[in-house]
This record gives structure tokens, C-alpha cells and sequence, in this order.
């Protein structure tokens, strides 16, 4: 439920922003996004606060996922050299702005919820369109390729 209420308070400003592109497709699907969105932030805000002002329990699990996954959210506003020509185009978005309204949704569930939002310290990067990945990465894909290499000629 946090990864998934963090995740929507980035799309909502995001899809709100790409409503405005200068490329007219990409404009009208952010436009159909927004409603998903919204519901999907909605619902996603009123389980942190549900679950983070429940039990003590509940609180401490939301809390100890709260500050495992805020690591890796910082890479959702970085900005590389691809976002920054779609933005001098009028196609994308400016992370910045985001990242801004993003700070400020958090911040509001995070008080109702009684949690403690982490600090702003180191956070993961690069693998956006670097391909930097954990060495994990390698288990993953050892699982995933599985079928495919023991049965090349199967079809699904």
C-alpha cells in the first residue's frame, strides 16, 4: 500500500502536467489517466492513514515500509538529458514541479497518518536509463528466462 500511494502521488501531478503537451496523443491519454488516478491516489492515501493511525501494529509496519521504500524515491525527479529535450519541446514534464506537489500530497497523508516521513538522505540511482541495477537483478531474470530457455520451441 505505500509503495503504491507514493507511486500515485507522483502520477497524479505528473499526468496532471502531461495533459498540457504540446503532442496531442500523449496529451489525451494523461487526460484519461487523471480520473484513474485520482481514484487510485484516493484510495491508496486513505489506507496509509487507515493503517498508520490504526493499531500500534499496524502503525509500525506502515512506518518501517515508509522508511524501507524512501530510498528509491528520488528517482522518480531525476531529470536526465532525454526528459530535458521532451521538456524544451513542450512535450514532457518538469520532475521539479512533480516533485513539488508530490511533497506536498505526501507530506498531508503522512500527518493524518501519523507517520514520520524519512529524511531526504542518500537515495537509489541510476536505473532509470543508466540499467545500474542491483545485484539481485540476476536472480530475477535467471527465474524469468527459465521456460523460454528450456523450452525454446514452446508456445503459449
Amino acid at each position: 500500500i505505500v509503495r503504491q500511494f507514493l507511486f500515485d502521488a507522483y502520477e497524479l501531478p505528473f499526468f496532471q502536467m502531461l495533459t498540457k503537451s504540446k503532442d496531442e496523443t500523449l496529451s489525451a491519454i494523461a487526460h484519461k489517466a487523471v480520473k484513474e488516478v485520482k481514484y487510485h491516489l484516493r484510495h491508496s492515501a486513505n489506507w496509509v492513514i487507515r493503517l498508520g493511525d490504526g493499531t500500534e501494529e499496524s502503525h509500525n509496519r506502515v512506518q518501517k515500509s515508509l522508511n524501507d521504500l524512501w530510498e528509491y524515491t528520488g528517482e522518480l525527479f531525476e531529470m536526465d538529458e532525454v526528459d530535458e529535450t521532451v521538456l524544451k519541446e513542450g512535450i514532457g514534464v518538469d520532475l521539479t514541479l512533480v516533485k513539488a506537489e508530490w511533497d506536498e500530497t505526501v507530506n498531508k497523508v503522512l500527518a493524518e497518518a501519523t507517520l514520520t516521513r524519512p529524511e531526504d538522505g542518500w537515495m537509489q540511482t541510476g536505473a532509470k536509463r543508466e540499467g545500474i541495477h542491483s545485484e539481485y537483478l540476476g536472480y530475477i531474470l535467471t527465474d524469468m528466462q527459465y521456460l523460454p530457455r528450456a523450452y525454446p520451441d514452446a508456445q503459449w
